[in-house]
């Protein structure tokens, strides 16, 4: 049986490296576009047997170079996102609805067998979030362009790679008081990389055309109480503070200049909305892949890198 060919646009990063492996150990060939082979290329090429990865470097708005890529592909995954604005074309707009729009009008063009899309949950409440607005708008060009698309929507994505839990860590680690965003009231669904990327496998393998699943993990929690968790996690004790929402925008607008801003005025416009299934659309465990991975668990396995001691921490955890 001849591999199927997938092109992927957001290889290297965690989502794209843990599909990598499962692809192409389902006999799936990977064709992963990067802007910088050089930075990127010995992460992607380590992640499969020779023979089943290709790497080639493009600028995403290249539409030349990566129509070529279309005419040896049977299916395309767009994985590319940003969860703040930068200069050289880095805008939301540019990312979530230009980019998307390009890839569904080739992967119609081309006849592709699927066009499988990551946005994001909770973005239909949120009007009043660029972030939110541009994903919308990406999902909607979509599907008006490449109508079998599927679009996967996750809550907050972990593991030992992301920029979520291991961050949070990070700063608990180092301040001694944390702010708490409308109370921390705000209710994720966390959902584990692998979880995530069983389920795009799963899509691809028994050819799901749902328009829009949402992927969310087996549990809801606050954000404050993900917090403590970490607290617990790497054996620490914090001041957890309500943070009035004057205050908290002037903070997210000095922190917004950072190189790699903490937080944005966007990203605190986001928070105000729960982050769980909207019982509007099918979820993961609808089409059969429910989440297994529970988040105390998972981030056990790689939090003694912000503790005492490290890995061979005598302190017991508290969460």
């Amino acid at each position: 049986m001849k591999a199927k060919n997938c092109l992927i646009f957001g290889g290297s990063g965690q989502i794209g490296r843990n599909l990598i492996r499962k692809l192409t150990k389902g006999n799936y060939k990977v064709t992963v576009v990067t802007r910088n082979i050089h930075q990127k290329s010995y992460i992607i090429k380590t992640q499969a047997n020779v023979g089943y990865i290709d790497i080639v470097e493009s600028n995403i708005f290249d539409e030349k170079k990566i129509r070529d890529l279309f005419k040896k592909a049977d299916i395309c995954i767009n994985l590319i996102g940003i969860l703040y604005e930068q200069k050289r074309g880095n805008t939301f707009k540019n990312i979530h609805t230009i980019f998307p729009s390009i890839l569904a009008k080739l992967s119609k063009e081309y006849n592709l067998k699927h066009f499988i899309h990551l946005s994001a949950l909770g973005i239909n409440e949120a009007k009043n979030s660029l972030y939110a607005k541009s994903k919308l708008e990406g999902e909607a060009q979509v599907l008006k362009n490449f109508p079998l698309a599927t679009i996967l929507r996750p809550s907050i994505v972990y593991s030992v790679d992301d920029n979520f839990t291991t961050n949070f860590m990070t700063l608990l680690n180092r301040l001694p008081l944390f702010p708490l965003y409308y109370n921390g009231k705000t209710k994720f669904a966390p959902i584990h990389c692998s979880d995530l990327t069983d389920i795009i496998l799963h899509v691809i393998s028994n050819s799901i055309y749902s328009k829009i699943i949402e992927c969310v993990g087996p549990e809801i929690i606050t954000f404050k109480d993900i917090l403590k968790k970490l607290l617990g996690l790497i054996g620490k004790k914090r001041i957890l503070i309500p943070l009035p929402l004057p205050l908290a925008e002037i903070s997210a607008r000095f922190l917004e200049i950072l190189p790699k801003p903490l937080l944005t005025r966007d990203q605190l416009r986001l928070l105000k909305y729960d982050n769980i299934s909207s019982g509007k659309y099918k979820t993961n465990s609808d089409i059969g892949v429910p989440s297994k991975r529970n988040f105390d668990e998972e981030v056990k396995k790689y939090c003694y890198m912000w503790r005492e001691g490290g890995q061979f921490s005598t302190e017991k955890y508290t969460s």
